[in-house]
This record gives structure tokens, C-alpha cells and sequence, in this order.
């Protein structure tokens, strides 16, 4: 499949000075989606000697991961004076890797890529070594649009059961249908964002304290949860770790883009809370993989994840919202735009109605207010407030 919303991302940055890194948890298309790039340079004129790239997890590139043999090896075979394009795909794997992207990045011909499954690069000294000269493209597993270019007889609401019952990672569009595979794919992925990315790092050494971390987080999805609660839920399930020790964990997890964590927006007074957060999940088909079917059980937590992964893709910074004593699912900005959202299954329930509404209803501003449901009515605004089918707001991104 060729993701048009990244490519022409990269296609964006192409050629400009900036190191382009595309960050994303494993499997969700990073490397195919540099692959599909590489073609679109073929495409344009580029000759293939133009393109370098090379994989760091690679076995026969093992050589590479020192950073002085890698930077050899580019200036022995970028040779003459024409634009190069230098693909490196999970540079984390090279021990030093900054000082020498950041020599690399000296030289004007070479228009540089890199991928990576840990969010470590966009804190390390990279940032400092290229004066900030760097942008991040973040890559998400299929969004609900993209799933329907594969199943595309089917309605919206059969897409929806399938995209939740299974997986948003691109692997279920070759094994479609095989439960019992996607099933074992998804440990397969989760054991190795936990090996490779998390304990090779030497700072988390207990994996089964890892591993209940995420549960306890899966388990609350779209519930507001302090560090000081998970710990307490950790300690019940017989592990002992204090609130620092389960910072460290969450944070590794973060890092892994396993989990994204929502902070606090108080409308009112216009500031970020700190007292708690909500955690939502880069694939539902990870969370039945650590939870079991009892991940499905909350349509209404599914949907506001699958809308909170949208709204990312959307390029919106993602806030709850407080409201006196009130919730408002989404508060999302992206520049001058603002937008408030709030997700039920249904509100056919009149009562329902009211209690999503209510919040909504109280925000003294003009920007645009949403109520995204799963009921199959026409679109209505309510005192303002655009009532609207959520899959067809998912569908038209």
C-alpha cells in the first residue's frame, strides 16, 4: 500500500536542510514507507546510485554499527558532487550515531533520512549537533481509511468490527482472515518493542514489571489515571515498584510508542493539569494481545481511541479537557485551529444526549464543537454543537 499522507510528507522536506527522521513503533510501515519513497525518486530521474540505504538491523551491516565505519562507508560511496539520498533505517542501532549524522550533515549534496522505533533520537544530542535542523515525521499503523482501500466491499460498520476485532498493523493486509497468525504476530511485535527497544537499552531490567505497566494502562483507556494509581494497581497485582520506578516503566513505554499519553487541559483557566493523564494505545489489537477479549468489552473506549490516533494523523495536538466539574473528551489545536470533540457510542438514550452535550454546551468560545457517534442518524447540530456520524468523520480524513 502506498500512504499517500507520508510520502507526500517527505515529499515536502525533500532536498530541504533538514535531517527528516520518521519515528513510529515497529511494524507500522516505517521501512516500506522509505521504500516507497526510494521508488518516487526512481520515478523523478533520480539514478539508483543516488540512493543509499541501509538497514542497521541487518545482520551483514553488523560492521556498520560503529559510527566510524558507517561514515566511511557513505564518503566511500558517495563519491561525486551530485545530490545523495541517505536512507538509514533504525539509526539507533549505531552506538554514537549523532556525531556522525551530524558530519554527514555538513555536506550539502546529502539529503538525509532516518528511522527509528524509540523516541530517544528526538531527545538526543542530534537536535543540538544540527542546531534544531531536524524534523520529525511520525508514523502510525493504518488508519481506518486506509484499511477500507483493502476491504473495500465492505460497509463501514463490517470495516469498523474487523479494523477492532484485528489489527491496524500493515502485516493484517497479507494474512487477512487468519486469526490465529495476526494473533501471534502481535506478541511477536510486542515481545520485540520489550527486547529491542526497551531492555537493550540496559535502563529498564524487569520485563514482567514492564509488561504489567502496559496492562494496567490498556485496562484504562480513556480513563484519567495518576503514576501514583498505576502504582497502587501494580502492587496489587503483587509487583513493587514506587511511583518513580513506574514513571521510569510508562516512560520506556512512551519511548516505544506502544502507548501516547494525553494530557489535562483546564478551558477555563487555560492551563495544563498535572495530576493526571490519559494513555491510549498505537494498536487495539495490542491491547487484546496483553488483555484477551475482555479489550472489547467498552465500544465506547475503542472508538475514542481509534478517533484520538486520527486526530494525531491529523496533525492535531491532543488535550482532555476539564470544564469545571466537567469532561471534555478532545481538546485539539493545530496552530491557529481549535476544536473540541466528544465520542459516544450512542446517544440515542436522551439522557445520554444530555450528559455528552453538557460539556460542550458550556465552552463560552466560537471555535467548532463535535459529538462523534456510532448511531446511524443523519448529521444535526445542537445549539451549535455538529452531531455527526463517526465513521464518516474516520472515512473523510
Amino acid at each position: 500500500m502506498e500512504r499517500e499522507a507520508y510520502l507526500s510528507e517527505l515529499d515536502k522536506w525533500k532536498e530541504l536542510p533538514f535531517i527528516k527522521i520518521v519515528t513510529g513503533v515497529r511494524w507500522c510501515g516505517k521501512s516500506a514507507l522509505l521504500e516507497s519513497f526510494g521508488r518516487r525518486l526512481l520515478k523523478s530521474g533520480v539514478n539508483p546510485d543516488q540512493i543509499i540505504e541501509i538497514n542497521l538491523e541487518d545482520p551483514d551491516n553488523q560492521n556498520l554499527s560503529d559510527c566510524g565505519e558507517l561514515h566511511r562507508y557513505i564518503l566511500a560511496h558517495a563519491v561525486s558532487p551530485c545530490k545523495y539520498y541517505l536512507f538509514f533505517d533504525e539509526i539507533h542501532h549505531v552506538r554514537n550515531f549523532e556525531k556522525t549524522i551530524a558530519t554527514l550533515f555538513l555536506h550539502e549534496n546529502f539529503d538525509i533520512y532516518l528511522t527509528c522505533s524509540n523516541n530517544q533520537i528526538i531527545s538526543s544530542e542530534l537536535a543540538t549537533l544540527v542546531s534544531g535542523r531536524n524534523v520529525q515525521i511520525e508514523v502510525l499503523p493504518l488508519s481506518l481509511k486506509e484499511f477500507r482501500e483493502a476491504f473495500p466491499e465492505k460497509s463501514p460498520e463490517e470495516l469498523l468490527a474487523l479494523y477492532l476485532s484485528t489489527t491496524s498493523f500493515p502485516f493484517y493486509l497479507e494474512v487477512p482472515g487468519k486469526t490465529e497468525f495476526v494473533d501471534k504476530v502481535l506478541e511477536g511485535i510486542f515481545s520485540t518493542v520489550i527486547i529491542k527497544d526497551i531492555l537493550s537499552s540496559g535502563k529498564i531490567r524487569e520485563p514482567l514489571t514492564l509488561v504489567k505497566a502496559a496492562k494496567v494502562c490498556c485496562e484504562f483507556i480513556g480513563d484519567r489515571i495518576s503514576i501514583a494509581r498505576v502504582s497502587k494497581l501494580m502492587r496489587s497485582g503483587g509487583y513493587q515498584p514506587d511511583n518513580k520506578t513506574t514513571e521510569k516503566y510508562l516512560r520506556s513505554l512512551l519511548d516505544s510508542f506502544v502507548l501516547y499519553e494525553v494530557h489535562r487541559w483546564d478551558i477555563k483557566e487555560k492551563r495544563l493539569l498535572k495530576n493526571s493523564v490519559k494513555y491510549y494505545a498505537v494498536d487495539l489489537g495490542l491491547v487484546r494481545t496483553l488483555l484477551g477479549s475482555r479489550s472489547l468489552a467498552d465500544i465506547g473506549h475503542l472508538l475514542e481511541n481509534v478517533v484520538f490516533l486520527e486526530l494525531k494523523r491529523r496533525g492535531y495536538k491532543v488535550f482532555t479537557g476539564k470544564l469545571e466539574e466537567f469532561e471534555v473528551d478532545f481538546v485539539c489545536t493545530n496552530g491557529q485551529e481549535k476544536i473540541y470533540i466528544q465520542v459516544a457510542a450512542s446517544v440515542r438514550d436522551e439522557e445520554v444526549l444530555h450528559r455528552e452535550l453538557r460539556p460542550l454546551l458550556r465552552i463560552q468560545d466560537n471555535f467548532p464543537k463535535y459529538l462523534l457517534t456510532l448511531d446511524n442518524d443523519p448529521k444535526a447540530s445542537i445549539d451549535g454543537v455538529h452531531k455527526i456520524n463517526a465513521l464518516d468523520w474516520l472515512l473523510s480524513g
